[in-house]
């Protein structure tokens, strides 16, 4: 057995975080696992991106372009730019909530309409799932949260080889004292979410 999981965001979204209880899970689940970072300008919101390779036979953190099993993408514009990292048989969670780069916030630029970005997604995909991850931690508690969100949305995700269970304590493990309750609730509820799909 071998799994590819692409996790892909930008800066201070949690995509290192995630790709560290990903990955810690499946070294309690027994596997060999393998993980590469990519940071680009991470501190201004700049792209960041993970790759988590976990299984028998796993020797190299790096993986094929067209090679993920699975799509994480925690901001709409980088799961269009992702996408050539899967493919059409790759499951793909998009996460709905935009950050806007700085050119977008001062006026300069407009963002992409959301719509026509989960379109151009499921033209390359038929299993993309879409899931508004920081609408969901805020009705947990807080919109840091998200991460927590899109951790529980993975454990859902059909033929995802590491249990619910294991991830929720491995979550659990690796956040502060003070935050636990809130990142169990983000991640039940971001289950939740994708049984709903």
């Amino acid at each position: 057995m071998k799994y590819s999981v692409q996790i892909v965001g930008v800066g201070g979204q949690g995509v290192l975080l995630a790709s560290m209880v990903l990955g810690n899970a499946a070294m309690k689940a027994g596997h060999n696992v393998m993980m590469s970072e990519v940071h680009g300008m991470a501190q201004r919101g700049g792209s960041v991106r993970s790759t988590l390779r976990f299984g028998d036979d796993v020797y190299s953190p790096l993986e094929e372009t067209g090679g993920a099993d699975l799509i994480m993408s925690f901001e709409p514009v980088e799961t269009v730019r992702a996408m050539s990292l899967g493919s059409r048989d790759s499951a793909v969670i998009m996460n709905l909530d935009p950050v806007l780069p700085g050119n977008v916030a001062a006026g300069f630029e407009s963002y992409p309409d959301i719509d026509e970005l989960v379109k151009e997604v499921r033209k390359e995909n038929d299993h993309v799932i879409t899931i508004e991850a920081t609408k969901i931690a805020i009705e947990a508690g807080k919109a840091v949260a998200a991460n927590a969100v899109m951790i529980g949305a993975v454990a859902a995700v059909k033929g995802f080889p590491l249990d619910r269970e294991l991830l929720k304590e491995v979550l659990l493990e690796t956040v502060p004292p003070k935050a636990k309750d809130l990142n169990a609730k983000a991640f039940g509820m971001g289950y939740e979410a994708m049984l709903k799909q």
